[in-house]
């Protein structure tokens, strides 16, 4: 006979059948939070072991009493022979109803509350009531607890969304062929523990009332022993829905009766219904081991409350930001909480990459996104381009990366060294940013090469000449003081031009400038052009800096020239008596004017 002693003792087996640690069973210790241990490290955590049926609405497809009907059945007695009772179910008579409300509510054996069907009568004999949890749940028990003679044949359903599809549970019948198109206890085997099985050991007709059906969800299934390395056996477990469809009453047999009932052949018939005192389902609210309690929101919907950087109904996925590694469920030995990025408070979201992590040896998969404050790569964990480490700070700090600041011009890129800051100079140019010329060379006019060597003059192009280098003052005093520009000057003079000097040779004691011929104000003899010149300058002049040449500069140059008095050296010529200055472009408006002055023969009156 089945009894709540069975289900105690049955449950004991049931727990029995999950490897140690049981995974329905909680954390010996008690902490603050049973999510975490003593030193704050992470460790699985579950909810209660609670009947997830208690007080929940139950779906029923018939009940009695509308209209009022009378039911009888048969009562045991002990050893006597059993009596009919008859009874009348009426809706609206709070002490004969027999709602749905019964079934789920808190039974006690002085005080049994049944819900009753209808009488059946012909077919179909199908009555069904559906339970709806309001969330997943890992269940290891479904019980039905009768006030009539057990059904002889019923089938559990179970749905994981919500009653949108359902799938068998387990069958009762002893006609498990012929009702279900099942064979009668099957073998179940690691191929087959999804599957439904059938089985008659439930038939008995004792006793007519009270009579138990438990339907454990891992008894005899091979990997109930190692539950935690069986996500089939976790998805077996998983319910938020159950259905039981009662196919077919039990039909009593011929049973003694006392004698007065066995002589009164008018007696009242017997009825068939069914009859459920208590519906149970034993289970733990399904968190995946990363919350030891669901509670209700504001919208009254169950919800895990989520540790372990977990979120969702069921603790399902990871939080924000924590996608270090993937999420898993918690295990007896691993909490498998799940990470936070490292993005070294640069980046606010990130990724998940299967490709890294298992590159990585599987500890960390996570790709940082939108690096700020001007870092990069997958942690945010250097400078990106244009940007250097400022090592004086910490990577983490929001101006850990400095600007290049590399020179537009002196600089052969704008990425710089990501330790020391250095940009990549040009040929001769230096300096962090490439802002400056290096040691022998001087500023061009080129943007392709900004720096180029300074000439170098020779010794004995210097000895060579009639003074020495000490002289310099008084070979070049007549040009001291002579460096203003006049009408005088310009008209003493065979040319007057701006030039720019963009290289320099030698060729024995003179050197040969190549400049770019910018305007010509003045032009006695062969008319000159703009382009390309040469500008001659003898080593002694060059040497004692009168006159004073710069390269990538611009000057007046006011000389002589040069080409019709010596072949081997044709083009302009300037010397200590030549005007050499750096060029100003105020001095446009007043060369135009002794141009105009020229023409109307002013020179020859100077």
């Amino acid at each position: 006979m089945w009894s709540f002693r069975n289900l105690l003792s049955l449950l004991t087996v049931f727990q029995a059948s999950c490897h140690s640690p049981n995974p329905f069973a909680g954390p010996q210790a008690t902490p603050t939070d049973p999510c975490y241990d003593e030193t704050g490290a992470a460790r699985r955590c579950i909810p209660e072991f609670i009947n997830a049926a208690f007080g929940q609405e139950v779906g029923v497809s018939s009940v009695c009493g509308r209209p009022a009907s009378r039911s009888c059945t048969l009562v045991e007695r002990d050893d006597r022979p059993a009596v009919r009772s008859c009874q009348v179910c009426d809706a609206s008579d709070p002490r004969n109803a027999h709602p749905p409300n019964y079934l789920t509510d808190l039974n006690s054996a002085h005080n049994l509350t049944c819900w009753q069907s209808e009488n059946l009568q012909g077919s179909p004999l199908n009555v069904t009531l559906t339970l709806s949890l309001g969330k997943k749940f890992e269940i290891t028990y479904v019980s039905l607890q009768f006030c009539s003679p057990r059904p002889e044949s019923l089938a559990i359903y179970k749905s994981m969304d919500y009653g949108r599809t359902w799938t068998p549970y387990q069958f009762y019948s002893s006609q498990c062929r012929r009702m279900y198109n099942r064979p009668n206890k099957a073998a179940i085997t690691k191929q087959n523990e999804q599957e439904a099985l059938c089985t008659d050991g439930h038939t008995d007709l004792y006793p007519l009332s009270g009579g138990l059906i438990a339907f454990s969800t891992l008894d005899g299934r091979p990997s109930g022993k190692d539950f935690d390395s069986s996500p089939v056996l976790q998805d077996w477990v998983t319910v938020t829905d159950i259905r039981v469809v009662f196919s077919r009453p039990q039909h009593p047999r011929a049973l003694p009766m006392s004698g007065r009932e066995s002589e009164d052949p008018l007696g009242p018939p017997a009825t068939y219904y069914y009859a459920v005192g208590d519906f149970q389902v034993g289970g733990r609210c399904k968190c995946n081991g990363h919350a030891s309690r669901c509670v209700r929101e504001k919208d009254g919907k169950l919800v895990c409350e989520c540790k372990h950087n977990t979120e969702g109904p069921e603790c399902d996925r990871c939080k924000p930001f924590h996608y270090d590694r993937p999420w898993q469920r918690a295990t007896a030995k691993e909490a498998n909480e799940c990470l936070p990025c490292n993005c070294n408070l640069h980046a606010r979201r990130c990724r998940f990459n299967m490709e890294l992590y298992k590159l990585s040896g599987r500890k960390s998969g996570g790709v940082c996104m939108n690096c700020r404050h001007n870092t990069a790569g997958r942690h945010c964990h250097y400078c990106k381009e244009g940007f250097y480490r400022d090592m004086a700070k910490s990577i983490t700090h929001r101006r850990a990366c400095k600007a290049c600041d590399c020179h537009p011009v002196g600089a052969a890129g704008k990425t710089c060294n990501q330790t020391t800051g250095q940009c990549p100079c040009k040929d001769g140019v230096t300096g962090i940013t490439c802002n400056r010329c290096a040691k022998g060379y001087q500023q061009s006019r080129s943007p392709v090469a900004p720096c180029i060597k300074i000439p170098v003059i020779k010794p004995t192009a210097v000895i060579s000449t009639t003074e020495e280098p000490a002289n310099c003052d008084s070979y070049c005093k007549p040009l001291k003081g002579n460096l203003k520009i006049n009408m005088k000057k310009y008209c003493k003079k065979d040319y007057a031009v701006q030039v720019s000097v963009l290289d320099m040779e030698t060729v024995g004691d003179w050197a040969k400038f190549a400049v770019s011929l910018m305007s010509v104000y003045k032009s006695r003899g062969e008319p000159l052009k703009r382009g390309d010149h040469v500008l001659w300058v003898h080593m002694k002049d060059l040497a004692c800096k009168c006159p004073r040449i710069h390269m990538g500069k611009r000057f007046l140059i006011l000389g002589t020239t040069e080409g019709g008095t010596n072949p081997e050296r044709p083009g302009l010529l300037a010397d200590k008596n030549s005007l050499v200055i750096q060029w100003r472009d105020i001095w446009t408006r007043r060369l135009r004017k002794f141009q105009r002055k020229e023409k109307k023969g002013k020179c020859s009156k100077a």
